[in-house]
């Protein structure tokens, strides 16, 4: 069913056609939702942007465009205000029968996209023998959300992650082993993650500070590349185990990823060497091939040169991620590549596509996205850090975050003097403290840096999850206070609008293709968290003012069905940003 946005916008091409010409079929014709609930629901300011073209004053186009207007099925007769401002107020009857129609359809009546793409959303992306820290948080909630929305709209998604499996840590951590803890390069889980990360740290230390550890932990990288037996199997066992550790965190979180590490591209890492020199790119500066950019320079205002060989014969990330984009673009045949990382990557990414671009590799059907965010604070403003000055554990603080849901539904329990099972409370904390820390991370612009605090996230009042999911629990308590299962209305609630709050609930939940259609572009998990908040605080406005299960019939029916469109808006909506709804709280 198409939205009432793209029917309005319809109609106004139609009508701009009849009044100026058939050259007019590809204007934009403007028509947003409403700033101001008091001009209407819909507004177009399309005749102040034709004045000029057409010679004539903006109020005077705005009424020859409503004399062609055709929009009686869907609207109030339109008004112009000001200048020439077209204003519309949808028809309470169109209203009732555009919601009777998307509560017997299992999708809302939302279309899938009309032309769906192959899809790669690169996202989480750890780093092998290193723990996941705070800083994969976002990255992961983010990247899963986008993947979860294009899939609903019906794109062919592949979720990539990315991880680092590869390079000269690995040479500095096995070289470290070998002396250290050798069985650990023979034996799997003699080691737990956290042991393995403190050896990581004393190799790091070592490799920065002995020169003859360093040329051997060089020579155990080379030995890696060239697939010695011995090297080999230690570096499998390591990504064996971090990779246990982290599909612990994505089983917690619900993500679904499919692994292609660095070192599924490093077979082709020469071939994009030869290629580029091929093409004429390559440049040597200081014993490196490089690609001199265009439009970026160092601080002496020089042109800075993307290395894509080092002087030792090495490869680097740039190199990765150029092998990579060739691989996703020729082999994986994806029309649409998005990359989520934090915003310092930018300029990064900016020079792998400029490359990529130049070479040809990058062709005019694939588009390619960096998608950046910003940083997570802690509550003095700063990086979000431990006491101790070390990075947070993403572990540690999910795990706080359920320990603090739980601490705050036991006291409201206590308060109520209500008693539940065990098996209640772990299951309603472990999924508000999850919910709440995804939604404070969604809820956000992505773009910007925000301020982590359990206090805020866990509270049942604001922009929460935890005031979401209590919305839909409200609803199933309706359910069963009632003793109805709402899900078998179906057709038979006929819904009737007549009191303000039900017109009001009932736009709104017509909104939500409008809203994923954007996000389809923008990539903006925030705009799906703004119109849910929007929705909760419309429900309970309605379900303050107007009786569901107290008043007389055919208003109980039309009530309860409202009930049910929005239980059903909101669980899948938060299914879109990787939260789960509860039926109590």
């Amino acid at each position: 069913m198409n939205s009432t946005l793209e029917q309005l916008k319809t109609r106004f091409t139609q009508a701009l056609v009849l009044a100026f010409g058939s050259h007019f079929t590809q204007t934009d014709p403007m028509v947003v939702p409403a700033s101001n609930p008091k001009f209407g629901d819909y507004q177009s300011n399309v005749s102040l942007s034709l004045a000029k073209q057409l010679g004539q004053s903006p109020r005077v186009i705005a009424e020859q465009i409503v004399k062609h207007l055709d929009v009686t099925d869907i609207c109030q007769i339109p008004t112009i205000a000001g200048p020439g401002f077209i204003n519309l107020t949808l028809e309470a009857e169109y209203l009732t029968k555009q919601l009777n129609t998307i509560q017997t359809d299992p999708r809302l009546g939302l279309e899938r996209a009309k032309h769906p793409q192959r899809v790669i959303v690169d996202f989480s992306s750890p780093n092998i023998a290193k723990e996941m820290h705070v800083g994969h948080l976002r990255s992961t909630i983010i990247g899963d959300s986008i993947a979860r929305i294009l899939e609903f709209q019906g794109h062919d998604v592949l979720r990539l992650n990315h991880v680092g499996d590869w390079g000269t840590q690995f040479g500095m951590l096995i070289t470290y082993l070998r002396e250290a803890y050798p069985l650990a390069l023979t034996t799997a889980d003699v080691l737990d993650l956290g042991d393995l990360v403190t050896f990581y740290r004393q190799a790091k230390q070592r490799f920065d500070n002995d020169e003859e550890f360093r040329e051997t932990s060089r020579h155990e990288v080379v030995k890696l590349q060239a697939g010695a037996e011995d090297s080999h199997r230690a570096w499998r066992l390591l990504c064996e185990q971090s990779r246990r550790e982290f599909q612990v965190i994505y089983d917690l979180l619900d993500i679904q990823l499919t692994e292609r590490g660095e070192s599924f591209y490093n077979p082709l890492l020469p071939k994009v060497v030869q290629d580029l020199e091929k093409l004429g790119l390559l440049e040597e500066d200081n014993g490196a091939n490089c690609v001199f950019l265009e439009g970026f320079t160092n601080k002496q205002g020089q042109p800075l040169p993307l290395i894509v060989q080092k002087s030792d014969g090495g490869y680097n990330y740039a190199t990765t991620d150029l092998a990579a984009l060739r691989y996703r673009i020729h082999q994986d045949e994806a029309e649409r590549i998005i990359y989520v990382t934090d915003g310092g990557q930018a300029n990064h990414f900016a020079q792998v596509f400029q490359v990529a671009q130049r070479s040809g590799w990058l062709i005019d059907n694939v588009e390619v996205l960096h998608i950046p965010f910003g940083l997570v604070q802690g509550e003095n403003g700063k990086k979000l850090k431990t006491r101790s000055g070390e990075t947070v554990k993403l572990r540690d603080l999910l795990d706080e975050a359920i320990a603090c849901a739980r601490a705050d539904m036991e006291a409201r329990l206590k308060e109520e003097e209500r008693e539940e099972t065990e098996q209640f409370i772990a299951h309603v904390a472990q999924v508000v403290g999850l919910s709440a820390v995804k939604y404070a991370d969604l809820s956000q612009n992505r773009t910007s840096n925000y301020i982590f605090s359990y206090k805020k996230m866990l509270t049942l009042q604001g922009n929460t999850a935890p005031y979401m999911l209590y919305a839909y629990a409200r609803i199933q308590s309706i359910s069963r206070k009632g003793n109805i299962d709402l899900e078998q209305l179906g057709g038979d609630a006929k819904i009737l609008l007549q009191e303000d709050a039900e017109l009001i609930l009932g736009k709104h939940l017509l909104q939500l293709g409008e809203v994923l259609h954007d996000m389809e572009q923008d990539l903006l998990p925030n705009r799906l968290c703004q119109y849910l908040y929007e929705l909760s605080q419309k429900f309970n406005r309605f379900f303050e003012q107007c009786p569901v299960l107290k008043t007389e019939e055919p208003q109980r029916t039309s009530r309860l069905g409202l009930c049910n469109l929005t239980a059903r808006t909101l669980k899948l909506g938060l299914s879109l940003l990787g939260i789960q709804v509860l039926e109590r709280m």
